[in-house]
């Protein structure tokens, strides 16, 4: 089966205080992500996520992209009673239309773009309290920090690795191969 997403838009977490991002007008790809973001690196050190290792140890990278869907940036906030989730407040790379169960497709799926590029899920970026954080701040309702955890499970999109290099602008189609 094969799904098509359009890409919304692009974004870079390329200021180091900060895991939010900034919306480009393109990226390039490469072995690790998009160069110049907080998570680029074919390799990264274990943390929370990787309780199989003691924190710090070098592992393979393969949280170098966020993606997340317009449709389920919507419904957190319809879950939330806020008007919208803005993708940067997440720290989202790539912002996808046309796919609203992004965050249930499996893990190694492979997403294809017009450019030749390819990129591999690893699955459900699971919520946490850095970009309740955010979205809290933005609407000056503090509860909003933990009850966003909540509201983003399985719908807060997708980490992936880039298996090969390439272009991604915004109208790009990515196929979608399951």
């Amino acid at each position: 089966m094969t799904l098509i997403a359009r890409v919304e838009a692009v974004l870079i977490a390329d200021d180091p205080s900060t895991f939010v991002t900034r919306e480009l007008d393109k990226v390039d790809l490469h072995f690790g992500g998009i160069e110049g973001d907080r998570h680029f690196g074919i390799f990264a050190k274990a943390d929370v996520r990787q309780p199989m290792y003691p924190r710090g140890t070098e592992i393979m990278n393969r949280r170098q992209l966020s993606i997340v869907s317009v449709e389920e940036l919507q419904g957190i906030a319809d879950r939330l009673g806020v008007e919208e989730i803005r993708p940067e407040w997440l720290g989202a790379n790539i912002v996808v239309s046309g796919i609203p169960g992004l965050a249930k497709l499996p893990m190694g799926i492979r997403m294809l773009l017009p450019s030749g590029a390819g990129v591999v899920c690893e699955g459900e970026n699971e919520p946490c309290t850095g970009p309740g954080k955010q979205i809290a701040n933005h609407y000056g309702i503090k509860e909003l920090t933990h009850r966003f955890v909540k509201a983003a499970l399985q719908s807060r999109g997708i980490v992936a690795y880039v298996e090969r290099p390439g272009e991604l602008k915004p109208g790009d189609e990515i196929e979608i191969q399951i």
